[in-house]
């Protein structure tokens, strides 16, 4: 292998039906060179996270193939779940891990999106280091209205959304079956980011939910009775969160993106968010990590949670017991944490 190595973390509208899910990654496996580390389907959100890692020429032709294999397997005109989502492919980032700068992993982002328009009639978003202009940078901005909104959003009715973030970048830009079935897909550039949930002992997310907007950085929106706005500042630094309820499992969590883990370590958002839901009178019973994380991310968690520890398999392990990770959920070190799971492939 050379020493460059990339990432792409594909979100895909199908978290229910495993041959499908299956279907759509077996066409990124069939790609020789990209590397299936991790697939998560969740129930709940209707949705599933899946892991490829490799040189970038494989894994951006295994992106490609994924998001072509999730059109022709996925109706967003039957999609409930509890994740806001955009299309059958609602995010495909390219993440830069070793020997790869930011902007070649957008340029990975820009011929994904040229691919897949070449091949297919769907509406295609570019978003992170690969937007097309700065509002288009927040997935957020780009995902507003979600696919509910997509058809008048397209025909520009839409009051929702300013030009800059209209249209797509590529693709479809009239509604119609093919696009009604696909919805849009969203594919970008961006540096690690940790999916991170903490569970909250309650079925209905309502403490999950005013959990969410104290701690997300964007605060809470405040209403004057004139109809002023203004925003509370939120608890912890670069992070996304919002509160879902899991009815499988008969619990709730307050889910985080950490855009900087650095500047938000796990520990620090476990340990705000169980503070603040104990102040609303219940319980966090451990946590979740989506995809794939650090391992410095773990390392300092481990030292949060057991300061004398120094190995590192030590240290892990304090991490998992200290954030519960495996209280409602799976959770393997040689799978999850991105430099094990693809120290083989340089082998």
């Amino acid at each position: 292998m050379s020493n460059a190595l990339v990432e792409c973390v594909p979100n895909i509208s199908e978290g229910r039906d495993d041959d499908k899910i299956e279907r759509i990654v077996a066409a990124a496996r069939a790609v020789a060179g990209c590397h299936v580390l991790g697939v998560e389907p969740d129930r709940d959100y209707h949705r599933t996270v899946i892991t490829l890692a490799g040189e970038p020429q494989p894994v951006q032709q295994g992106a490609v193939a994924l998001i072509l294999a999730a059109i022709d397997e996925i109706d967003m005109r039957t999609h409930q779940g509890e994740h806001p989502r955009l299309g059958a492919v609602d995010v495909c980032p390219f993440v830069p891990l070793q020997g790869i700068t930011m902007e070649a992993c957008a340029d990975l982002a820009r011929r994904t999106v040229q691919d897949v328009a070449a091949a297919a009639a769907v509406p295609l978003f570019l978003y992170g280091a690969a937007a097309s202009h700065p509002e288009r940078t927040l997935l957020s901005n780009l995902r507003k209205g979600e696919y509910e909104e997509l058809a008048s959003r397209l025909d520009g009715s839409n009051r929702r959304h300013e030009a800059t973030t209209m249209l797509p970048d590529e693709g479809a830009s009239v509604w119609s079956e093919s696009v009604a079935r696909s919805g849009g897909i969203t594919v970008g550039a961006r540096s690690i980011l940790v999916a991170y949930n903490v569970n909250v002992d309650e079925p209905d997310a309502v403490v999950a939910k005013k959990v969410g907007s104290l701690v997300r950085s964007s605060g809470r929106l405040l209403k004057s009775p004139t109809g002023q706005r203004m925003r509370t500042q939120g608890l912890l630094p670069s992070v996304q969160g919002m509160g879902v309820t899991l009815e499988e499992l008969g619990i709730s969590q307050v889910s985080m993106n950490l855009l900087d883990v650095d500047a938000c370590p796990l520990h620090l958002a476990y340990e705000t968010v169980k503070s603040v839901v104990g102040d609303h009178g219940t319980v966090t019973p451990g946590s979740e990590i989506v995809g794939l994380v650090p391992l410095n991310a773990m390392l300092e968690a481990g030292r949060f949670y057991l300061p004398e520890a120094s190995d590192e398999h030590e240290l892990v392990n304090a991490a998992i017991n200290g954030l519960g990770l495996r209280e409602h959920h799976r959770f393997e070190p040689d799978e999850s944490i991105i430099e094990w799971a693809i120290r083989g492939l340089s082998a």
